[in-house]
């Protein structure tokens, strides 16, 4: 059957108040662009009419501004989940005007299909092709693209021919079963494909909506003096490890998390000689993972998004028969299920916004309040990883800030899921330790020389037990952060 085609215009107007959409994408990668600012605009008009118009927003992680801050900055959003990085969206979460609920990644797909969380009305997905008989090929995100494209009664195609047509061929498109029909995922190692080259449904469901919009991807910050040297502990960590036994000399794949510091640690793995070339399968795939498959030290890469900057984008699309046979997107509950991350023995790398001395991490909120990104997928690799390392610099706001507290704000990875944490000054290794053991690792060697003293003080004051603790003190820091301005200006309360 021919398919039907409209500008992004008329396909917004499809959408209505109160409607949940589920979008494409996974990070800014594979986020349709036209149809969500038309919808913004719509919102805007029906707004000034005196009307309501919101709608509820599933994704598969953060979107480009064309997205999240477009429906952000029209008050357009019923609610918004699982994963966020826009300012103006931030903003709108934390001042309570968006609710927001964080999820791990690897759930949505899932617990969509199980009717938890309502219906999904409209999906608007990015497509570089898109046949009449209803085979859509992403671009380079796949997210929850699969599942809400089957659910919704409406699929709005954005069919943006700045990415290739080529591209088909990149994707390996497979939803899970649900219980009880659900059985293992036939994945063996990190190059194995269990799915289609597309997403497919019904034809009479899609309207196409045509585009020619470059991705949003902007570059990274150049690596400074600390993120070097965190990139260097983590690379000097694995050989040590696999030197004393503890990791098979032929390494295992690696999982590391988005931004400047996992494409730090990235180069620094690239650069080490006594790192053998090395398998990722992670989430995002980022601009050193690209430079590494260049060089030959990454030989294949699995992901869900190719969240690179444009200009590596446009490289990759210049030479596509290359990086197609060494790289697959996954739908995130594939690329992130803790089933394979156990068995592939994934080496998982994530950030830490906060870590408390005794190995809990905040991934999530400043001060226990503010919402900043979300979980994202450092829980879904987390919890099955073959060893699970944490990395932060030890300071934040020119030493204002120890990412080092006694207790963190808001747990996001538990003691008993987190191995190993890695700053500039070192890595302090978890494992097999008890609290005041932990405590006494991450302070020595991960702290920031500045806060040392402060933290031994806590633990030598706290009650003793098990785990020491001081409910007076234990958000002391924090406290004095908010009063002055300077975790440094601890002052401990008497009991």
């Amino acid at each position: 059957m021919a398919l039907k085609f409209m500008n992004a215009d008329e396909a917004a107007r499809l959408i209505k108040n109160e409607d949940n959409v589920g979008f494409s994408g996974f990070t800014h990668a594979g986020c349709p662009k036209i149809v969500p600012t038309a919808l913004a605009k719509y919102a805007e008009e029906e707004h000034e009419k005196g009307n309501p118009f919101k709608v509820g927003m599933f994704t598969g992680a953060s979107t480009g501004d064309m997205l999240d801050g477009a429906l952000a900055r029209a008050h357009a959003i019923k609610f918004r989940t699982p994963y966020q990085t826009n300012t103006d969206l931030r903003k709108s979460i934390n001042t309570g005007e968006v609710p927001y609920f964080d999820m791990h990644l690897s759930s949505l797909a899932q617990e969509l299909r199980y009717g938890f969380l309502g219906g999904v009305d409209v999906a608007v997905i990015e497509a570089c092709d898109v046949t009449e008989n209803g085979e859509i090929v992403p671009t380079c995100g796949v997210g929850i693209s699969p599942t809400v494209a089957n659910l919704a009664k409406i699929v709005i195609v954005e069919l943006n021919k700045w990415n290739p047509k080529e591209m088909r061929g990149m994707h390996d498109i497979v939803e899970l079963q649900d219980p009880p029909l659900r059985r293992e995922i036939p994945i063996y190692s990190v190059r194995d494909r269990i799915g289609k080259d597309h997403i497919k449904v019904d034809p009479s469901k899609i309207i196409v909506v045509e585009s020619n919009t470059p991705n949003e991807g902007g570059g990274f910050a150049p690596v400074d003096e600390v993120t070097t040297q965190i990139g260097n502990n983590v690379a000097n960590f694995f050989i040590k490890e696999m030197a004393e036994g503890r990791m098979p000399k032929s390494f295992l794949p690696i999982q590391s998390g988005v931004g400047n510091i996992a494409n730090a640690v990235l180069s620094a793995m690239g650069e080490s000689k006594e790192i053998p070339d090395f398998e990722v399968y992670t989430e995002v795939i980022q601009d050193a993972v690209i430079d590494l498959m260049e060089s030959g030290r990454i030989k294949f890469a699995s992901g869900c998004s190719l969240t690179v900057s444009n200009p590596c984008i446009e490289k990759i699309y210049k030479n596509l028969d290359f990086f197609k046979e060494r790289t697959v997107l996954r739908p995130s509950e594939i690329s992130n299920n803790q089933e394979v991350v156990r068995r592939l023995g994934i080496i998982a790398i994530n950030t830490a916004l906060e870590a408390d001395i005794f190995g809990n991490i905040n991934s999530t909120h400043v001060l226990g309040t503010k919402m900043m990104n979300g979980i994202g997928g450092s829980g879904d690799f987390t919890r099955g990883a073959y060893v699970s390392v944490f990395v932060t610099p030890s300071t934040a706001k020119d030493g204002k800030i120890s990412a080092f507290v006694p207790l963190v704000s808001h747990e996001d990875h538990s003691e008993h899921s987190v191995k190993i944490v890695i700053s500039e000054y070192g890595v302090a290794d978890l494992r097999g330790k008890s609290p005041l053991e932990r405590a006494h690792e991450i302070i020595e060697k991960c702290a920031h020389p500045d806060y040392r003293p402060l933290l031994r003080e806590y633990i030598a004051n706290a009650p003793k037990g098990q785990t020491p603790f001081d409910m007076y003190n234990c958000f002391a820091f924090h406290k004095a952060f908010t009063e002055t301005g300077d975790m440094r200006n601890v002052k401990w309360e008497k009991k």
